[in-house]
Formats: C-alpha cells, sequence, structure tokens
C-alpha cells in the first residue's frame, strides 16, 4: 500500500497521510488520530493541549528572532466520512484505508480516502517536524467530529488560540482561496411504525435504487446528481398503487451531509401483479437512465424475489401512503443562487437518510445558506412537510455562516504570494458547505481567516480522489505565506 505514494513529493506530507490512512477516525471516533497527533508533537518536542470535547492545539515557538512576529493557526479536521460501496469488504472501525495510485491521482479501494480531511492534518504534521524554514509563532489546531455537525468547532474552548491570522486546510479547489462558507440546519422527521399482517398469498419483492454518484450535500448539489431517496419514492409513489403493493421496509442514504446513492424497499404484493410491477422497474430504469445520462449514467432501478430477508409485517395502509406522500414533498437541491457572488449556490436542502430507527421511521434532511433568513425559511418548509404528515419533528443544532471580507489583510497577502508563485493571483470563492471558519471566527473575535487545499474530487463517497500535482502546489503555498508573514 506504501507503494501508493511512492517518490511523491513533499515526502513527509505524503508519509503523514498514509500513516493516517493507517488510522480509524470515523467521526466521533477519533481518540487514535489524536493520540497520533500528540506522538507527533511530543517527538518534536512541542507543547500541545486539549480540551474538554477533545479537540487540540499544538505550538510551535516562532525561530530565533522572529518570535515576535503574527502568530499563524493552521486548522483541520481529524474525522473522515466512512463510505463504501456495498460489495466493498471494510471495517471502517479497524481496517486501514487502501491507497492505490491512478495517474496524477490517488484514491481508495471501495471507500472513501479520507483526503477530507486528512491532507490538510498531513500538511500541519509536516509543518510541525519541519526544522528548516524560518517562521513566526504557529499554532495546529485539530478539531473533531466536522463532519457530524461541525461539534469540535461548536465546543471549542474559547482560551484554546493565541494567533489572529487563521489558514483553514479543509478546501478541495487548486487555484482558489475561499473567504466565506454557508451555515446549515439539520431537520429529522419520525413517523411512528403502524405494521398489520400480511395478507395470505402475497409475495415479497425487494427493489433498488442504485449506481448513481452520490457526494457532498453541499459542494455537489449544484450538479443535478441523483438522489436514490427520491427516485425509489419517485417509481413507488407511481407504480404500487397500480399493483395492489405494499411497504414493508425501506432504507437509503446514511450521511445528513452525503447525497444518497443506495436506497431499497421490500414490498409484498399479489404475485399475479409480479410481472406487471417488473414491467414498470424496467420503463422506470430506463426513464431514469435517460434522464442521468449526463451526470449518473450507471443508475439502475432492479427488482429480485429472493436473496433478502422477508419481514414478517408490512406497513398500515396509513404508515405506507404518508411516507410516499412525504418523501415525494420533502425538497431536494438547489433552492436558490447568489445575487452576490456568480454561480455560487446561496441556498440548498438535502434529503439525506430514511430508515427505521427504534420503533420508528426516521428522515434525515439537512438545509444549507450563506443568508440566515433563507436558512431559516427552507429548515422551516422541510419542517412542515413533516407536519402536515402528521410526524413528530426535531430541528437540529445549526451553525453559523463565514461572512465573506473582501478587504482580509490576510486575504491581500495571499493573493500577493500566489501570484509571485503561479504568476496568477488565486480564485477567490466562499462556498456551499459548512467549514469550521464561521464558528471559529465567532468564537475568537479578530480572527482573519482564508480556506485552501488541493483539488479533491468526489469527497464523502468511494469515489474520492485527491490531485498529486496540486497537493505540491498546496504545500509550496502555505510554505511561501509562512515565509512572508515572518519576513
Amino acid at each position: 500500500m506504501k507503494e501508493a505514494i511512492k517518490g511523491l513529493e513533499p515526502r513527509s506530507l505524503w508519509e503523514h497521510f498514509h500513516e493516517i490512512a493507517q488510522i480509524p477516525r470515523c467521526s466521533k471516533s477519533e481518540e487514535k488520530i489524536r493520540d497520533y497527533i500528540i506522538s507527533v508533537a511530543k517527538r518534536n518536542k512541542l507543547s500541545y493541549k486539549l480540551d474538554a470535547i477533545g479537540n487540540t492545539v499544538v505550538k510551535k515557538p516562532g525561530s530565533k528572532g522572529l518570535e515576535k512576529k503574527p502568530g499563524m493557526v493552521f486548522q483541520g479536521h481529524l474525522d473522515m466520512v466512512c463510505e463504501k460501496n456495498k460489495d466493498t469488504q471494510h471495517d471502517f472501525s479497524k481496517d486501514p484505508i487502501k491507497l492505490k495510485r491512478d495517474g496524477d491521482w490517488i484514491k481508495a479501494d471501495g471507500t472513501t480516502l479520507g483526503s477530507d480531511n486528512g491532507i490538510g492534518v498531513a500538511a500541519a504534521l509536516a509543518l510541525m517536524e519541519d526544522k528548516e524554514m524560518k517562521h513566526g509563532p504557529l499554532e495546529f489546531l485539530f478539531t473533531i467530529d466536522e463532519e457530524t455537525g461541525l461539534t469540535g468547532a461548536i465546543q471549542i474552548a474559547n482560551d484554546l488560540l493565541d494567533g489572529r491570522m487563521l489558514l483553514n486546510l479543509d478546501s478541495e479547489e487548486d487555484g482558489a482561496v475561499y473567504i466565506g462558507c454557508a451555515g446549515g440546519k439539520d431537520a429529522e422527521i419520525f413517523l411512528k411504525m403502524d405494521l398489520e399482517k400480511i395478507p395470505g398469498g402475497f409475495k415479497a419483492v425487494q427493489v433498488k435504487l442504485g449506481g448513481l454518484t452520490g457526494g457532498h450535500s453541499g459542494l455537489n448539489i449544484h450538479e443535478g446528481r441523483g438522489n436514490a431517496i427520491k427516485l425509489l419514492n419517485r417509481f413507488l409513489w407511481r407504480a404500487l398503487p397500480q399493483v395492489s403493493g405494499r411497504l414493508a421496509s425501506i432504507e437509503g442514504g446514511s450521511k445528513h451531509n452525503a447525497i444518497p446513492r443506495e436506497a431499497e424497499t421490500i414490498v409484498f404484493l399479489p404475485p399475479d401483479k409480479i410481472a406487471e410491477l417488473k414491467k414498470m422497474v424496467k420503463m422506470y430504469d430506463a426513464i431514469y437512465k435517460d434522464e442521468y445520462k449526463l451526470v449518473d449514467p450507471k443508475v439502475s432501478l432492479t427488482l429480485t424475489e429472493s436473496g433478502f430477508s422477508v419481514p414478517d409485517k408490512m406497513f398500515s395502509s396509513q404508515l405506507h401512503t404518508r411516507l410516499l406522500n412525504l418523501l415525494f414533498t420533502i425538497p431536494h437541491g438547489v433552492i436558490a443562487m447568489s445575487h452576490d457572488i456568480p454561480g455560487l449556490v446561496e441556498t440548498s436542502t438535502n434529503l439525506a437518510v430514511v430508515g427505521r430507527k427504534n420503533e420508528q421511521l426516521a428522515i434525515l434532511t439537512s438545509q444549507r445558506s450563506s443568508v440566515g433568513s433563507e436558512l431559516l425559511e427552507i429548515h422551516d418548509m422541510v419542517l412542515a412537510c413533516g407536519y402536515q404528515a402528521g410526524a413528530e419533528v426535531h430541528s437540529g443544532g445549526g451553525y453559523p455562516a463565514w461572512k465573506p471580507n473582501p478587504k482580509s489583510l490576510l486575504l491581500q497577502r495571499a493573493k500577493k504570494v500566489h501570484k509571485k508563485l503561479f504568476g496568477k493571483e488565486p480564485e477567490v470563492k466562499a462556498i456551499h458547505a459548512g467549514l469550521e471558519c464561521g464558528i471559529i471566527g465567532d468564537k475568537f473575535a479578530g480572527m482573519d481567516m482564508l480556506s485552501f487545499g488541493p483539488t479533491i474530487m468526489g469527497a464523502h463517497s468511494p469515489d474520492e480522489r485527491v490531485q498529486i500535482s496540486t497537493v505540491d502546489k498546496f504545500w509550496k503555498f502555505v510554505q511561501s505565506l509562512i515565509k512572508d508573514v515572518a519576513a
């Protein structure tokens, strides 16, 4: 597996990334990766501090004569999204991520790679170990649980940092720096499980919607990729009344911040209606392949009559109808584009997960917006769908947006350094995703912030990959910024 990074530069960064890939680090399980961070700090005789929730800061004093230079904070998150393909055998609690090189890309084998945010963390570790570069005071902030609600940043101790110049290493586009991000909020809807006996003679079939790309529910939401829950439900809503079909189970999606790639259901129906349902499956499979031929060409809708566990009860007529109508009416996708920044999604919502949770059917959604009032509006719209269905509705905790500051002194410095290095200024952007900068900026008054990183594609999905050539550029940009501040 180390063959994948053989000969890659910067060597220290890639070696740390390889080591990080050996360590289980799903959200809320960051203990081992935190221990690795601390071991590197101790090995390099650097002081470190943990807050009550488990965020870690490592402090590296300025080089001789540069101790009074402005302090810089490099920030990344320790956790990763743990997603795998259905046919991939992988236990994220203990198995290492298998790295593979494919031309100019590093990727994993049927799982998420963890370059989000493993590359940023590896860069910070490489900086911690660097003995050659002259620099002012440096701090390295490693937060936990970013991927499941930014809770590490939300609960960060407000005395953890000294510097007021923060570089977030969690963006995914070479040649761009980010100066703003969306805020977010989750809405969860619960329907009470109401089951009844299966009529005599009814037979179970399984219908699956798969082959979708999925992706990040903020970064990829504007691309119009298929949502497995919405597409499966669209078929069921139209087809089941025509074959006297009744749901017995439904599952789709797995993460609040990932567009669902797969969904499946078990349906009971009269045996003499199965042939008709098969015809409709074939018809909708063709429809979806046509509609999504450019963005999700591998989409598939399939029906099987065996090879699955058959439930002993099915949904009541009321639960069946309420669920199908609810999944149809809950919005998904882009709601509004920004009038201020061309091409920026301003507001969106993601129908993320559906499945049984104890004695209820749970539907998880997440909303994003760079405008606080619009975030509240789309969040309330989703809640209203739940209320209309007579469901129990929970409003999850949110996080603030990061308001762009085009006059930022750190931004002006970054433009100058980037132009000197690469012959042009970076593209200045805001991102339709929840970066920790918004929260950190709220907690630490006067914090000047930027976010940037190498090119990462397919984040939050097993297609995740990082572009090798852009990692070297990213590293040189980081080093040059440090030298410029210390000059």
